[in-house]
């Protein structure tokens, strides 16, 4: 939000809120802030007469007191120096009295104690207004504890609101404190932390090195643990020992101790569609604009209406999950004083109740007459099978007017409805020559237990919206909306408006009535009253596209998004060939959004041969897609494909998605591998017989491809073969894809006679299994037998590495396979990601 700070001659200090919310009054306040002092230091470029030193002085009346760039040429930068090291929380941008093409709509801002290294502590944009902007910067160190001194801090603009003028800042305020008193204990505590970073770098760095006499002298003299000591231990047995059954029983350990979990939630989902074929010879029928809600608690799944190529329809079913089974609970439920047939209309069910509400409709324009423009609001109770009506016409109570393509949400705590956007049925035009602009609905609220109806925003276009007192928002049609029961918050993302795409994710919440926008792209949002916040999260989003269906999972934190068929503008001809279905997900917690997947449907690809079944449904639109929480299943049906050759055609094929995280036992199966697969290739050099009896009884599966290994023993034959692997498939973790199938490491009884029955097996393309290693060092025992017999029957093998060399590879491969293993464990646990080699530079 933006606000604005009293200037004063003396510095105007902002008491910072307790948790609570209330003011500290104590008469001693370290985390008081004040205005800090700074000066320009530094500037890429400036044009005649907006020189940097201008941003000192606020005069928004004045269109020259402004920096402006010399060119819109990246990089352009403003280097702003402080008089002492501070710890800095905000920043506030004056702005011209009046929106201007050179505000920056993009910009970030790094600080630290030198210029050599300045972290990222804010990215962000400004709205192009004449309203002052503060923003919160980063101020806390990497350990999430330390406050984070600055005493350079740089701007960098990376977009204007003009796209080819200049960058131009027009006022800069520093918040903070800088008070010695309170800065010395911070810049001790971060000196602390920043110090024993560099000891555990060195620690990293001798170890790795195999400066074991300098490892010791310095963990001893500092008292710095490079990592946790269970983290040590693998260490020891894998690298220094070569005890690989050890190794693989820690991890094996670690796993089971749910060690790997929080790398595992980071894991995107694995999706798989299931075609349901329902029992029964009774089922809905094809069509679209039709409407499902879901009864998670009693297993249910309500369906009514849509459009089936010809005509609207009345109809409501059930589908019993636990049955797969359909029921048509009535054919026409005008004939049971229940709603007309109608599509494009919206239902939500209230759990608590176990009422089913339905608001709006489309009407084609040949009937949009007065008396059939009314927004009729109906009520089907599930427990009685009956429905009443319980308003004639909303809009005559303050709700809204006849909508279609809007979006209903319900707070079955707080026992109320939101409904927001969709375009306004107004009556047909009585001249042909005569047109109306468009209409578009705000957000408003019903509430059940009083029957009432509010309207919280009013579209932006509403004559209402320039009135001080008045909240509006830019309303939409096509766009998904979901509502967050712990965290009370609306979420709406996407939409059209008009012809043009909505970009805009927005959460509203409900209580503090604070609107705030979730990704970077906010297009000109104006809003008088409501408070508005940027947060820039990336540029990998949905499509903004009218095909978006969207459901939450509250207690995951999780919004979900799928996206289908789209069709072009201005065209009614569907590219079919250029179709597509793709799921997304938005983490409420990390406000990032993930691709699950896209697929660009083939009808001849997507389909199972044997079975002559389609393995994922085809593209479409006006279909339904809801989520049972309890099983954490989606459900889709029906909806219209977008044929031109059939435009009448509607779909009624009923789909299951499920969404699943790679499991514990997955990544089991990996770090076996990984494991069992470098114990293979060290025995291959210094024992063959032995190591084909491991590989017939361990490995199995992999048999021809590590087998090469036996008959290979020139050194460049040898480091050539080891750098390959299997494909791994299936799954992704981090960088490596590997098996999710059971049988990808084979228990000892199996796997000699699993291998025998695979021998035939044509073999995956290969990879590389050991992209780089970081270094490595001489060690003590290669863990299959003694050193010197290794070596010796390494050389009688054909080897002509020497003896440092040979100890050297093996342990720079042992050290390779540590650093994979111990990215699944937490990241307080392990040794610093970064090496010591990092930060020399030559």
């Amino acid at each position: 939000m933006a606000s604005s700070i009293p200037k004063a001659a003396s510095p105007v200090k902002h008491r910072v809120n307790n948790q609570h919310g209330v003011a500290a009054n104590k008469s001693i306040n370290l985390e008081e802030i004040e205005i800090l002092p700074y000066e320009i230091y530094r500037f890429s470029s400036f044009s005649t007469n907006y020189v940097p030193e201008n941003i000192l002085v606020d005069c928004p009346s004045d269109q020259s007191s402004r920096w402006s760039a010399h060119t819109n040429n990246p990089p352009q930068y403003l280097t702003l120096k402080l008089r002492r090291p501070s710890i800095v929380r905000k920043i506030k941008f004056g702005k011209f009295e009046k929106s201007h093409v050179c505000n920056i709509k993009k910009f970030r801002i790094y600080g630290g104690l030198n210029e050599e290294f300045m972290p990222l502590l804010l990215e962000g944009g400004l709205k192009n207004d004449n309203v002052p902007e503060m923003f919160n910067l980063r101020c806390i160190a990497e350990d999430g504890y330390s406050k984070l001194p600055v005493l350079y801090l740089k701007i960098v603009p990376l977009l204007s609101w003009g796209p080819t003028f200049n960058y131009s800042i027009w006022y800069i305020e520093l918040l903070g404190q800088d008070d010695p008193m309170y800065t010395n204990s911070c810049m001790k505590e971060y000196n602390k932390l920043r110090e024993m970073e560099i000891v555990r770098l060195c620690l990293k760095h001798f170890r790795q090195q195999g400066y074991d006499v300098a490892f010791k002298a310095l963990q001893e003299e500092t008292q710095v643990h490079l990592e946790h000591p269970h983290v040590s231990e693998l260490h020891e047995r894998l690298v220094v020992n070569g005890d690989f059954d050890k190794a693989e029983e820690f991890m094996s350990n670690c796993i089971d101790e749910g060690l790997v979990d929080a790398y595992l939630s980071r894991q995107d989902y694995k999706h798989m569609w299931r075609l349901q074929q329902a029992q029964g010879q009774t089922q809905p029928g094809n069509r679209g604009g039709h409407q499902l809600v879901v009864d998670a608690e009693k297993r249910l799944i309500y369906l009514y209406g849509g459009w089936d190529g010809f005509q609207d329809l009345s109809d409501l079913w059930v589908f019993e999950i636990t049955t797969n089974c359909w029921t048509q609970l009535c054919a026409h439920s005008e004939q049971m004083n229940g709603p007309t047939p109608r599509s494009c209309h919206k239902m939500i069910f209230d759990p608590v109740s176990k009422n089913i509400f339905m608001l709006g409709r489309y009407l084609d324009n040949s009937i949009r007459t007065k008396e059939y423009i009314k927004s009729d609001f109906y009520l089907y109770d599930t427990r009685a099978g009956t429905w009443l009506q319980i308003c004639d016409d909303t809009s005559q109570v303050s709700g809204p007017q006849l909508v279609y393509d809007h979006q209903m949400c319900i707070d079955a705590e707080k026992r109320m409805i939101y409904v927001f956007g969709g375009k306004v049925l107004t009556p047909r035009s009585v001249s042909a020559c005569t047109s109306s602009e468009t209409e578009y609905s705000g957000l408003f609220s019903y509430h059940i237990a009083t029957n009432t109806w509010t309207q919280l925003l009013v579209d932006c276009h509403h004559p209402s919206a320039s009135l001080p007192d008045v909240m509006s928002v830019k309303s939409r049609i096509t766009h998904c909306m979901v509502f967050h029961n712990k965290k009370r918050k609306l979420y709406i993302y996407g939409g059209q408006r008009v012809k043009t795409d909505i970009h805009e994710f927005i959460c509203y919440d409900v209580d503090t009535q604070v609107l705030e926008i979730l990704n970077k792209n906010d297009n000109n949002y104006n809003n008088h009253s409501v408070n508005a916040t940027m947060c820039n999260d990336g540029t990998n989003e949905p499509s903004p596209t009218y095909t978006l269906r969207a459901t939450i999972d509250c207690e995951r934190d999780e919004i979900y998004v799928f996206s289908s068929l789209c069709k072009s503008k201005d065209r009614r001809d569907i590219q079919h060939v250029e179709a597509s279905n793709s799921f997304w997900v938005y983490s409420l917690d990390s406000r990032k959004w993930s691709r699950i997947y896209t697929c660009h449907y083939n009808p001849a690809e997507m389909a199972n041969l044997r079975a002559n079944v389609p393995l994922e449904p085809c593209p479409r639109y006006a279909h339904q897609f809801v989520y049972d929480e309890v099983e954490k299943l989606h459900y889709l049906f029906g909806g219209n494909p977008g044929r031109s050759a059939s435009p009448q055609l509607r779909l009624d094929d009923f789909w299951i998605l499920s969404l699943e995280k790679p499991k514990r036992s997955e990544i089991l199966n990996h770090c076996r591998f990984l494991i069992r697969k470098l114990k293979y290739e060290e025995m291959a050099r210094s024992d063959t017989y032995q190591a084909m009896q491991y590989l017939r009884k361990h490995v199995g599966e992999i048999f021809h491809k590590l087998a090469s290994l036996l008959f290979r023993t020139d050194d460049n034959n040898f480091s050539e073969c080891a750098m390959e692997r299997p494909r791994l498939l299936t799954t992704s973790f981090g960088t490596d894809k590997f098996e999710t199938t059971s049988d990808l490491m084979l228990t000892d009884e199996d796997a000699c006679s699993k291998s025998e029955d695979n021998s035939d097996r044509t073999q995956p393309p290969e990879d590389s299994s050991m992209e780089s290693s970081e270094s490595s060092s001489v060690f003590h025992s290669s863990g299959i037998s003694d050193l010197a017999s290794s070596y010796t029957a390494y050389r009688k093998s054909g080897g002509k590495l020497t003896r440092n060399d040979f100890v050297y590879e093996l342990r720079a491969r042992r050290d390779f396979l540590f650093n994979k293993l111990v990215k699944l464990m937490p990241s307080n646990m392990v040794q610093p990601e970064r090496n010591l080699s990092d930060f020399v530079i030559m």
